[in-house]
């Protein structure tokens, strides 16, 4: 598998993981919660709208397009802070974010 498959694989499960614990909306936020300039749109967004409505589609457009892949990214430690422990969902979409981590660290060829 290579790094791009990896990575697509990785936002389905991603997405999965969301689904099966009741995180993933079926209507997307109001239009202006998507002009936040704050990180993770912070003040517009909870943290797994942002999964939802701004990485994973961001992610597959970079995938589908000639677009080069962020390097040395890393939102699960992001992802660590913002959710309580025992959040709904918290543990499964760690795991899944700290795999997806790990495929944009270190050497990819």
């Amino acid at each position: 598998m290579n790094h791009h498959q990896a990575v697509r694989r990785h936002l389905h499960m991603l997405e999965q993981q969301l689904r099966d614990c009741g995180q993933w909306q079926a209507e997307p936020p109001h239009a202006s919660a998507f002009e936040s300039s704050q990180p993770f749109f912070l003040d517009t967004l909870q943290p797994y709208e942002w999964l939802q409505w701004v990485l994973i589609p961001r992610m597959h457009a970079l995938l589908d397009g000639p677009h080069a892949l962020p390097e040395n990214f890393a939102v699960a430690p992001y992802y660590e802070q913002a959710l309580a422990p025992g959040h709904t969902g918290r543990e499964s979409v760690l795991a899944v974010l700290v795999e997806l981590d790990a495929l944009f660290s270190g050497d990819k060829s």
